[in-house]
């Protein structure tokens, strides 16, 4: 997030930004750490690059919500993609049903649905 956030706030400084973890493992939202299933986040600590001043806010996603996104924008959406794209989207249509219909959100799908193949995420 530091990258992308450092980049945008330059752009536009009133720009929000949201973090996501893991729901079981909500370190930076000042939970314990714990056991999750969504790759690529959630590392049971809070990051040496961290920096909480460029999230605007931190939103936990249950790994189970986020396989169950992920299952659903491979059927309805056609985007193949894994769980911390499904965390990305339930956070992204959190703030959005919080915001109303004339705000505009954004998110990243920033992993391929094919390490998941073999896992839960995909199988029957």
């Amino acid at each position: 997030m530091r990258g992308v956030a450092t980049v945008l706030k330059r752009h536009n400084p009133e720009v929000e930004l949201i973090a996501v973890e893991p729901g079981e493992s909500a370190v930076l939202s000042g939970g314990q750490p714990g056991p999750h299933k969504i790759e690529g986040v959630g590392i049971g600590y809070t990051p040496p690059l961290w920096d909480p001043n460029l999230a605007n806010e931190v939103v936990a996603v249950k790994t189970s919500d986020a396989k169950a996104m992920a299952r659903r924008l491979a059927r309805e959406e056609g985007l193949f993609a894994g769980t911390s794209s499904g965390a990305n989207v339930i956070a992204a249509m959190r703030i959005g049903a919080r915001l109303g219909p004339d705000a505009t959100v954004v998110t990243l799908l920033v992993d391929s649905g094919m390490k998941y193949l073999s896992t839960d995420v995909f199988t029957a």
